[in-house]
């Protein structure tokens, strides 16, 4: 549902302000909505860092960005979100190479319809669409802090609304359903977002914390689900059900770069089911604004991953 302080019809790339000077770090930024987003703020003038799993794909990401904007100043960064050791080890590189990181876009996601776990035990969605984002987030956070401007945007979902947290059973080792903990990780995504933005004001931080959806579009996340899925992606696509994945991006871009943006808020396409549409700011469900399971995830996440943040 949308707050109604858009008073703009369409918000696009168009909008988006020169760039130069700043540092942008993408998880998943090799492909889908992460490669557009890198791709826009590497046009625009920003030093862009695709920090991603597969350093092949995302070499090949770094030159077609370049191609597209020739000049742009575009590297990689190997990080596995389902592996604290890694996500430790990017956030070092990171630190070494970078005195002030501007944006910290948390992109990178899976969709998992069995039960998988990471390297750290955690459930796959759970672990790598939240807590190693909670972790990366808390490694980079002093280079973020002091920064004028700067904006951690967490990439959540429509499907949050579907998501709930159960606390007694977070890990989904009791009965494991796809869909729903998909759900439940961008939930998390979500009580994160608010938990860090009120923590990072209390502190008089210079940075905010957003969330985004990006609609419907027919990007690689759901490449491992079933069979019906994939059909149902296809059939979307023939029949232009969804949208574009440059227009996906657009909402993590307006989190990202919109001056009248902020801290706290929540922006998506505002079409039918949140599928298709310019990004506007909109409301999330009522259970993403619980304080309580706002702190006691943030509380969970802390001893899970052993990474506190310096506010």
């Amino acid at each position: 549902m949308n707050q109604g302080r858009d008073s703009r019809a369409r918000w696009t790339e168009a909008d988006i302000p020169s760039q130069a000077g700043r540092v942008a770090v993408i998880t998943g930024g090799n492909t889908g909505i992460g490669l557009e987003t890198a791709r826009a703020l590497a046009e625009r003038g920003a030093t862009v860092v695709l920090a991603c799993r597969d350093l092949e794909r995302a070499g090949a990401a770094v030159a077609q960005i370049e191609a597209r904007a020739p000049g742009a100043t575009v590297r990689a960064v190997r990080l596995d979100l389902g592996s604290l050791a890694s996500v430790r080890e990017a956030a070092g590189e990171l630190r070494a190479a970078y005195d002030r990181i501007d944006l910290l876009i948390n992109n990178a996601g899976v969709l998992a319809f069995k039960r998988e776990v990471t390297a750290d035990g955690f459930e796959l969605q759970l672990g790598v669409n939240h807590l190693g984002h909670f972790a990366l987030t808390g490694l980079l956070l002093d280079r973020l802090r002091d920064v004028p401007g700067s904006r951690i945007v967490t990439v959540s979902s429509m499907a949050h609304h579907h998501g709930d947290i159960d606390f007694g059973d977070l890990q989904w080792e009791r009965s494991f359903r796809g869909f729903p903990a998909y759900g439940r990780s961008k939930l998390a995504n979500l009580l994160f977002t608010y938990e860090l933005q009120r923590r990072l004001a209390a502190a008089g931080a210079k940075t905010i914390a957003l969330a985004a959806h990006p609609g419907g579009s027919n990007t690689s996340i759901g490449r491992s689900g079933p069979r019906w899925m994939r059909v149902l992606g296809k059939i979307a696509k023939r029949f232009e059900l969804g949208q574009s994945v440059p227009m996906a991006a657009l909402a993590s871009l307006r989190c990202a770069v919109d001056p009248g943006a902020r801290g706290g808020e929540y922006y998506g396409p505002p079409g039918r089911f949140g599928m298709t549409g310019f990004p506007e700011r909109l409301e999330p469900s009522a259970r993403s604004r619980d304080e309580v399971a706002q702190r006691r995830l943030w509380e969970e996440s802390e001893r899970l991953t052993g990474v506190t943040y310096a506010l």
